[in-house]
């Protein structure tokens, strides 16, 4: 990971309601995928759920902050997929929405919590995060 830059992000664009992270995030680029809608188990014609792609803007053992094209529930517990630039797996893990809010006219700003949850890469995810942020 030392290639890329993950830096202690700034927290300009945080939500009005204040600043209530418990540790440090790294501003970091990484794919995630949330799963809105799971899939039928027992569809014909292969039918799959519906998933959201985005972008985060910054990382933490237990939190992600990124950019959706569309709004996403606040509550909502989601199965997410997160790709860190350097691995080439992605991450299974399990995420509350803890906020979400416009930003522009046509994207939110979205916090997400991960969630301890067993057949995750939980730890996988948290060993990852502290390595970066030891090279950083």
């Amino acid at each position: 990971m030392s290639d890329i830059d993950y830096r202690f992000g700034d927290y300009d664009d945080a939500p009005e309601a204040g600043d209530n992270r418990s540790e440090y995030r790294l501003t970091a680029s990484a794919s995630v995928t949330l799963e809105l809608e799971s899939p039928i188990p027992e569809a014909q014609g292969g039918q799959s759920g519906r998933t959201l792609v985005s972008r985060t803007r910054d990382v933490s053992a237990r939190g992600i902050r990124l950019t959706t094209a569309e709004p996403v529930i606040r509550g909502a517990l989601l199965p997410a997929w997160v790709t860190l630039e350097d691995d080439n797996e992605p991450f299974g893990l399990m995420a509350e929405v803890v906020w979400c809010r416009a930003s522009t006219e046509t994207s939110w700003l979205v916090g997400l919590q991960i969630l301890e949850s067993d057949d995750t890469s939980y730890l996988e995810w948290v060993e990852s995060v502290a390595k970066a942020m030891s090279e950083g």
